[in-house]
């Protein structure tokens, strides 16, 4: 649908950006995170209140600091790392300056790294990235996605007026697969990556391909 969170009640004001709004949302849940009360309790509770301002409960210590902010552009990104959230960079990003995929998410993630730095926080950032990777080592695994390694990235429409940069799928033989996963900048600069997986061909099937990647590829990328 166009602009979907207008029918759960979000309104733009004059001049502001459904960016702006985003991000002001989310400096709001920040906010709530750190345990201060900012809710008058009912006066006739079901059950018992403690005295004060009502906060967000469970309250969980150091839950502000385990937030992930999914960037789809430079700017986000640094947005992000200014206002203390791990960096959470999918598949697709808007397309920034026409590079490859893989190289503009790395950049996007060392932007992000300097932000963090620059912006003073106590502690290490986690970053991560997705992406969609099949060892083949079975016929039923070339069936699938034989073809689908001799892909590349593409780029299309998201929005109307933002150009996006869509990653490719890698899918080939475990010796082939690990040369070219070495050679994708952003896996080297994140420290977290998150496995897409075809749910539609069933349990077993995936428990193959998660089983595939363990046992071929992660072991001489030195994933763990």
């Amino acid at each position: 649908m166009i602009e979907g969170w207008r029918y759960f009640g979000y309104e733009l004001a004059d001049g502001e950006t459904d960016t702006d709004m985003g991000g002001q949302k989310a400096l709001e849940f920040l906010d709530k995170l750190k345990g201060a009360g900012f809710a008058q309790p009912n006066p006739h509770p079901m059950f018992p209140n403690p005295p004060g301002l009502l906060c967000l409960e469970p309250h969980s210590d150091g839950l502000r600091e385990r937030i992930w902010w999914g960037a789809a552009s430079n700017a986000t990104a640094v947005w992000g790392a200014e206002n203390g959230m791990n960096l959470q960079s999918s598949t697709l990003k808007f397309d920034e300056s026409g590079k490859p995929f893989r190289i503009q998410q790395a950049e996007q993630i060392r932007l992000y790294k300097d932000a963090w730095k620059k912006a003073g926080h106590q502690r290490e950032p986690m970053v991560s990235v997705s992406r969609s990777i099949f060892a083949v080592v079975t016929e039923q695994d070339r069936n699938y996605f034989g073809q689908q390694g001799k892909g590349a990235d593409s780029f299309g429409y998201i929005e109307a007026d933002k150009r996006a940069v869509f990653g490719k799928s890698y899918a080939a033989e475990p010796g082939q697969l690990i040369k070219e996963l070495a050679q994708d900048e952003a896996i080297q600069e994140a420290d977290t990556l998150l496995l897409t997986i075809p749910n539609t061909l069933g349990l077993d099937y995936n428990i193959h391909v998660l089983s595939a990647i363990l046992e071929y590829i992660a072991p001489a990328l030195g994933w763990r």
